[in-house]
């Protein structure tokens, strides 16, 4: 296994960490789980976290006096700090817990609709043709409701994004330009900068949507310049060895503060009388209501755990591995590859076609061989059609993927050229 370059050092040691991948299934035959770009797996020590929280310091935050409140919002703010160091962000505060990533975009996009930002006709939100639908639908609803206008970057050949024209699509009346970081589908690494610097020379809001991205690249927010630096960073905690139900929102301050409440309630207010209301401050005017206490609680310990792994190294493993399966799907014949060739501008979610089988065929078959990938369209209807396809097969790796789980899947697409006689 190490005779692979880039491979996480004592990989077989981490994989131990990952309770699940020691199931079997489909008759007693191993997992190989490729479907970390949908969710990935949980290590035993986000597991654990999560239990002894539940057992020993379950209670509300921020409002009992008692020793398990306490504990319970020591926890859970020991959750956002957790966050802030895996972002590098430049204050803890600007750290917003939500449910999901997809719920970090409908905040922005929905507090966008009034207030002080608000956007109204002649203004111009511009995204692109690889989003994920979390990063379509939420601003075709806000221009939808304000008469603001949706714009959008077309895609190469190749599956990465058309720049040709951007001074041409991001101008004076641009208000928001919200991307993908990484495509969930084609696996395309966006070149945010140089975006973001575009998009604050017309002063622009920029809205990135991580979810792809936080499981495998290092980032560290307080460390890029400020022209080049997002507005907003979203990321879902299910995609980085955490929990499900826990997503983070990451605002700069000015941004944060300049846009009014998106849910009133409980710990979002400073003051209420039956004629009106003031708000709290950053984080809470943003978190009304009781939290996901348990589900921050376990993501913060996921990201301890990739931290303590070192992304770097997580992200030298993804770009192995994912360079590895490039060269292993390419033997298959009738099978086309949808994205970027190059491992080293990609991630590890890599879409194809296998001809003359439906993607849902191909998952299971695979599936019958204890192989787990998805099929569909990836919540990604815009970028299939861009390529003339309904749907595809996707495998995505991360860092308990192991060469032998990437010739097994290899194997298993042969297995389904022979079941359905592709060769004649």
């Amino acid at each position: 296994m190490s005779a692979l370059p880039g491979l996480l050092p004592d990989l077989e040691i981490v994989r131990k960490d990952f309770p699940i991948l020691e199931r079997t299934v489909a008759d007693g035959q191993r997992l190989v789980y490729l479907d970390s770009a949908n969710t990935s797996q949980k290590p035993q020590i986000v597991i654990d976290t999560m239990v002894d929280h539940l057992e020993r310091h379950n209670a509300n935050v921020a409002r009992a006096m008692h020793t398990l409140g306490s504990e319970s919002t020591e926890a859970f703010e020991g959750a956002r700090d957790a966050v802030a160091s895996f972002l590098g962000a430049p204050e803890r505060d600007e750290i917003i817990f939500t449910k999901n990533a997809s719920e970090a975009i409908n905040l922005v996009a929905n507090t966008l609709a009034w207030g002080d930002r608000a956007l109204k006709p002649g203004d111009v939100v511009v995204t692109t043709e690889m989003e994920h639908h979390s990063n379509i639908v939420p601003w075709q609803i806000l221009t939808q409701r304000t008469g603001a206008t949706l714009k959008w970057f077309s895609l190469t050949d190749d599956g990465q994004l058309d720049l040709s024209n951007i001074d041409e699509l991001i101008t004076e009346d641009t208000t928001v330009v919200t991307l993908t970081w990484v495509s969930n589908m084609l696996g395309t690494v966006n070149p945010i900068a140089r975006i973001t610097r575009r998009a604050h020379e017309v002063g622009a809001l920029v809205v990135v949507d991580a979810a792809q991205a936080a499981p495998v690249l290092p980032i560290n927010l307080a460390a890029m310049a400020p022209e080049e630096r997002p507005d907003f960073v979203a990321f879902t905690g299910h995609k980085t060895v955490g929990p499900t139900g826990i997503g983070v929102l990451w605002g700069a301050r000015s941004a944060l503060e300049s846009l009014p409440p998106f849910l009133g309630g409980g710990e979002m207010i400073a003051t209420v009388t039956m004629a009106r209301s003031t708000y709290a401050g950053i984080p809470h005017k943003f978190e009304a209501g009781t939290p996901p206490i348990v589900e921050a609680v376990g993501l913060g310990a996921a990201l301890t755990y990739l931290s303590h792994l070192g992304m770097e190294n997580v992200h030298r493993h993804e770009q192995a591995i994912t360079a590895y399966a490039l060269e292993g799907l390419r033997t298959v014949r009738g099978l086309t590859i949808m994205g970027p060739a190059d491992a080293a501008v990609r991630g590890g979610a890599i879409s194809f076609e296998l001809a003359g089988v439906h993607p849902h065929d191909v998952a299971q078959l695979l599936d019958s061989r204890g192989i787990a990938i998805r099929a569909g369209h990836h919540c990604a209807k815009p970028a299939h059609a861009r390529f003339g396809v309904q749907a595809s097969t996707r495998m995505s790796s991360y860092l308990y993927t192991t060469p032998a789980e990437i010739d097994a899947l290899v194997e298993g697409l042969e297995y389904t050229r022979s079941y359905f006689r592709l060769d004649g």
